[in-house]
């Protein structure tokens, strides 16, 4: 059974939810895109095998979206306009061998959902009001995740959800 637990500092608020298998992640995933709205970002952090992209499998198969999702590791951006809303999949990981302007900022604006996986290598770029989540591994099954909201819109969210 997995659990949230919510710990204040100062004025920020960071929730913490433990995940104690890939089905907890995909359950949470989905209840999060229940919440979603267009122009969502929510930004993804954590080491390799953390669960980034079961996070984005599960938000995917709840959008109604058919397709396999993978990391984008390679491409950087992977788009699927055919959910209820449509799903922009970023993997900014390998961002810094790409030359030129991607157009990252753009996809914030597009009307659908942004979720960007090692969101933390581009800060500069990220929005202000977005979702953080923060992957930590326990061990072999058990993941902490921490969210942190910016912005009215994801506090919201976080109450909803967790």
């Amino acid at each position: 059974m997995s659990f949230f637990f919510i710990i204040n500092i100062g004025d920020s608020m960071d929730l913490r939810y433990v995940s104690k298998s890939v089905d907890d992640t995909l359950t949470l995933a989905e209840n999060i895109e229940s919440e979603k709205f267009p122009n969502m970002v929510i930004c993804l952090e954590g080491e390799l095998g953390s669960g980034k992209t079961v996070f984005v499998k599960g938000f995917a198969s709840s959008l109604s979206i058919e397709e396999n999702i993978t990391s984008p590791t390679f491409n950087i951006i992977k788009e699927y306009p055919n959910g209820e809303l449509p799903l922009y999949h970023m993997d900014v990981y390998r961002l810094d061998e790409v030359e030129e302007d991607i157009g990252i900022k753009d996809y914030y604006n597009k009307g659908g959902v942004t979720i960007i996986e090692w969101a933390d290598l581009i800060k500069n770029d990220l929005p202000e009001e977005r979702l953080e989540i923060i992957f930590k591994i326990v061990d072999e099954n058990t993941r902490v995740l921490v969210f942190k909201p910016y912005g009215k819109a994801y506090e919201e969210l976080c109450e909803s959800v967790l």
